[in-house]
């Protein structure tokens, strides 16, 4: 029996050991643990990256929404649209912020926020958009940007699972108002603690988020804003400083593994699909099978862990019950709550492991 790793995080550590080690030490030895000189050469390489003007690292990817909130002015009572089927943190952040979190229904097949039903839900509540690009593929960002724009509203995108993906040849953290991702240590580009970042052109957003990291300071103990400490630790930036270089590599390795699945799993169960005019990042490979709990146990009998990402919807979630919704409200998002299936993702899986995932997927359908 082979024995599969879902993320590869220890080998990926010893390939890269060398740099990250170094610049760890290089942290220690100067004891510069907050706003160190790595944090911001860090945000530098990031704006590089993307080609977004402004990058700004923070404590997580929970706070880089908060974050981004904040710099908006988002006020108590008012409204954001997004899915009910993602990370809690996404609407969690919203209610947060005392404003209330607007759901609308995914489409079946990329599992993103359906465009066509954003219109219906604004009122004149409604202050932005935030779009989540779940599993590694950006939402249908030009549909989403032409009814913001049509209602004078902000975008938000919720990037923490799709760094590093384009749309329509450009980075997706350049589709939007503000973009904010996750440096998770299970994300495809993840640090070894809690890690986020904000991304803008808007250069008051970007002060205004600068501030609010550090307690809304615009120099030494002189507070303009009401902020938070949401700063990322120096270690943390030496380490994304570390990884990043690979990070390109990885991605195309993400999308081998993406590309096997996809093609041998064809007519065994509903894979993943990515629109022609984007990228994946492929933060999770993530099926659709009928058997679910029955497959689960069987792949780990095999040694082949997976994941279900997402098994309740955020409507029907126990602290969102003030929200008046019940089941059957966004049937699309709950029929993929009970189906989706998460394989091992990571750009080291060998052609042995993929395959092996295969034929045992295969032989348990």
């Amino acid at each position: 029996m082979m024995k599969v790793d879902f993320a590869n995080l220890q080998y990926q550590y010893q390939l890269y050991k060398a740099d990250i080690d170094a610049n760890i030490q290089a942290v220690l030895n100067k004891s510069n643990y907050i706003m160190g000189e790595e944090v911001q050469q860090l945000e530098t390489q990031l704006q590089a990256f993307t080609g977004v003007k402004h990058a700004i690292t923070c404590s997580n990817g929970t706070d880089a929404l908060l974050l981004a909130m904040m710099a908006m002015d988002i006020q108590p009572g008012d409204e954001i649209i997004t899915t009910p089927f993602t990370f809690i943190a996404t609407a969690e952040t919203i209610a947060l912020m005392h404003a209330t979190p607007v759901f609308v229904d995914i489409d079946p097949v990329t599992f993103n926020i359906d465009p066509s039903k954003i219109e219906a839900a604004i009122t004149d509540k409604t202050k932005a958009i935030m779009p989540v690009s779940l599993y590694g593929q950006p939402a249908d960002m030009d549909e989403i940007n032409a009814i913001a724009k049509q209602h004078n509203l902000k975008v938000i995108i919720d990037g923490a699972q799709c760094f590093g993906s384009s749309y329509k040849n450009i980075c997706a953290a350049n589709h939007c108002d503000i973009y904010t991702t996750s440096f998770f240590p299970a994300k495809p580009l993840g640090c070894y603690g809690d890690g986020g970042a904000v991304f803008t052109n808007n250069d008051e957003y970007s002060e205004k988020v600068k501030m609010m990291r550090v307690h809304g300071q615009n120099k030494r103990y002189y507070h303009k804003y009401i902020g938070i400490g949401g700063r990322l630790d120096t270690i943390q930036a030496a380490i994304l400083l570390a990884k990043l270089p690979y990070y390109p590599k990885e991605i195309q390795g993400r999308n081998r593994v993406a590309k096997a699945y996809t093609e041998q799993l064809h007519g065994t169960v509903t894979t993943p699909q990515v629109k022609s005019d984007r990228t994946s990042v492929w933060a999770q490979y993530t099926v659709r099978v009928q058997n679910r709990d029955q497959l689960q146990a069987t792949l780990q009998h095999a040694g082949i862990p997976t994941a279900v990402h997402y098994p309740l919807p955020l409507h029907m979630q126990e602290c969102f019950q003030y929200l008046g919704l019940r089941q059957g409200d966004f049937p699309v998002s709950e029929q993929a709550a009970q189906q989706v299936m998460s394989l091992p993702m990571n750009p080291f899986l060998t052609d042995e492991e993929i395959k092996y995932v295969i034929d045992i997927l295969k032989t348990s359908v």
